[in-house]
């Protein structure tokens, strides 16, 4: 764990008020100044098409996303920062769907931080997964009584939900992990169910931490562990292809995104390299990878929506993913143009 990269955390998560010494807490003060209200965003319930940003009525970010029966579905966190405010400001989560990757439809709002009664803010990032007919929503939230971040559990019987907490309680709390002492470690949840049925939990910032999941999906099922990856800064995210296990992950600050191959989900991980550059735009990185109708995607958020966007007003994009014969893959090219529609 390097110093720096702690450091550079902190000042990007000036939202939490931390009492820290000297001019990090003096950055800490003027970036925290916030407004009473928020604008409310206006309501635009239809289509987008074409391009990246593939989201232009709103600011989206940390984009997560699930294949079901011929439709991709679509998770994002919602920037609400008013315009030259340098902070987080997420209450909820949005929903978009495309049978094409280009026309994405929004639905309505599916999720809030206000579900988790035990929760009291940051609508940080999430991950939607099927497991026998229900759809589980992981999310990482600020716990209401336990100091820090925690990841609490939504369930719905349909992937455009409403969702509702599945659990009463939160899932992992920021006292359950102590490899690091800031107290948002505990962010960024993925969740993968491999071929025997067996669900794993992957988060962290700073450290990455992963642990198995009971086939309820909403509680744990062993000890938490730790997976060791090269300058790791949160973000993680897992997929499978052609038999190789997936670990890609935001990486140093302004984040890029690196990642790691594994035949198994337990490691170890032997980490191949960067798969895609800094926004340039957006201090923050954030990927899901998914398999739709024969071709790879890699979806990720920058600043790109002017004249106000940037790494507090982040919007989502897609671009293709490509793998080489040898199972690595090749680094992403960002684009504006974005990609065709799938047919």
């Amino acid at each position: 764990m390097q110093a720096p990269q702690i450091t550079h955390k902190l000042s990007i998560r000036s939202a939490l008020g931390l009492r820290l010494p000297g001019l990090l807490a003096l950055a800490l003060s003027a970036s925290a100044a916030v407004a009473q209200t928020v604008p409310a965003a206006p309501a635009t319930l239809g289509a987008t098409v074409g391009g990246n940003p593939i989201i232009k009525s709103k600011y989206t970010a940390d984009p997560a996303a699930m294949v079901q029966k011929g439709t991709v579905y679509l998770y994002t966190g919602h920037d609400e920062a008013p315009a030259r405010q340098e902070r987080y400001v997420m209450n909820e989560w949005l929903c978009f769907s495309s049978t094409d990757m280009v026309n994405w439809t929004e639905h309505p709002v599916p999720l809030k931080v206000l579900d988790f009664a035990w929760a009291k803010g940051d609508a940080w990032a999430s991950q939607v997964i099927a497991r026998n007919g229900k759809f589980y929503w992981y999310a990482a939230v600020e716990h209401g009584t336990i100091p820090g971040k925690s990841i609490g559990v939504a369930v719905a019987d349909s992937p455009t939900g409403p969702f509702k907490d599945a659990r009463g309680s939160a899932l992992i709390a920021n006292n359950m992990t102590t490899d690091d002492k800031h107290p948002w470690d505990d962010i960024d949840p993925t969740v993968f169910i491999d071929s025997k049925g067996q669900a794993y939990l992957f988060w962290g910032n700073v450290t990455c931490y992963y642990a198995k999941l009971k086939p309820n999906m909403t509680e744990l099922d062993g000890p938490i562990q730790t997976v060791k990856l090269p300058q790791f800064t949160e973000a993680p995210w897992v997929h499978e292809h052609n038999g190789w296990y997936y670990l890609s992950y935001a990486s140093q600050f302004p984040e890029k995104i690196v990642y790691a191959m594994s035949r198994s989900l337990e490691g170890p991980w032997e980490y191949k390299g960067i798969l895609n550059e800094i926004a340039g735009n957006s201090n923050t990185n954030h990927q899901a990878i998914i398999d739709f109708k024969g071709q790879s995607y890699f979806i990720y958020h920058n600043g790109s929506i002017n004249p106000d966007g940037g790494s507090f007003r982040r919007s989502v994009c897609i671009d293709n993913l490509y793998y080489n014969k040898d199972g690595t893959m090749k680094r992403v090219v960002m684009t504006t143009e974005g990609v065709k529609a799938a047919k």
